[in-house]
């Protein structure tokens, strides 16, 4: 069966999560793959976006957290404030879904320059809630394509905390969530090592090396002592994906 790296990489990132799991979700790579679980296995899942959408059930993905599907497909829409204060700084959020430019060994994320901060190459779009959500979540999860790039052995800038520049960080600091508990990318899917916080590669998608891992990665990448082979997208995985996202790409394109 065919299918590309972003799909592989979309449909591993779905199953991790789970049936009963209240997840707050970033754009992008995590909406998608949020959205793919949703309507797959794991129909009861109760999908939260920043903007205050409570049991969202998107037919498209959005183009931001203010996409008007969201509010539309809502369970019911709450304030901002409340979203943060009540809901996620109340312990209601199992996890949370998020993305970002740079990460380094730690899941420690950069959304915020690429460069020197006071005179970037890049200025990014910013934490916007990744911060909170990445500290007050029962968990994180995080998606993103895999590169020398992206995957840095020192992030630019730190702007959501995993689990610190040296992995003790986030235990010191006394945050009692778990943090980031796994990475899924185009080539692999990685875990922390328990003592050491850092990200080990435990599955490699099918037909990729360890070789490109090391290649795509800006540290010494370890490996753990069995490195399984993530199962490949089932056909209808595949539909699901491929079909959410034609209905988007038509809604975009008739609102433009």
């Amino acid at each position: 069966m065919s299918y590309t790296s972003s799909e592989m990489m979309t449909v591993a990132a779905a199953r991790a999560l789970r049936n009963d799991d209240v997840c707050f979700v970033g754009i992008g790579l995590p909406s998608a793959a949020c959205n793919v679980a949703r309507l797959t296995h794991a129909p009861d899942l109760t999908l939260i976006y920043e903007s205050g959408t409570i049991a969202t059930r998107p037919a498209i993905l959005p183009l931001s957290i203010g996409d008007g599907e969201l509010c539309e497909t809502a369970l019911t829409t709450v304030s901002v404030p409340e979203m943060f204060r009540y809901w996620l700084q109340g312990g209601r959020i199992t996890l949370g879904f998020l993305g970002g430019a740079q990460i380094d060994r730690y899941g420690n994320l950069n959304s915020t320059v690429i460069g020197d901060y006071a005179k970037p190459k890049v200025r990014l779009p910013g934490a916007g809630g990744a911060t909170e959500i990445a500290s007050q979540c029962g968990r994180t999860f995080v998606v993103m394509q895999q590169s020398a790039r992206t995957f840095v052995e020192k992030l630019d800038f730190l702007t959501t905390l995993g689990h610190g520049r040296t992995g003790r960080e986030r235990r010191e600091l006394g945050i009692r969530t778990a943090g980031p508990q796994l990475v899924v990318t185009d080539l692999c899917m990685l875990q922390p090592e328990q003592d050491t916080c850092e990200f080990i590669v435990t599955s490699l998608h099918p037909g990729v090396t360890r070789e490109q891992v090391q290649q795509n990665t800006g540290w010494p990448v370890r490996f753990a002592d069995t490195v399984a082979q993530t199962a490949g997208p089932t056909a209808d995985e595949l539909a699901v994906l491929r079909e959410l996202n034609e209905r988007t790409a038509r809604a975009h394109r008739s609102d433009s």
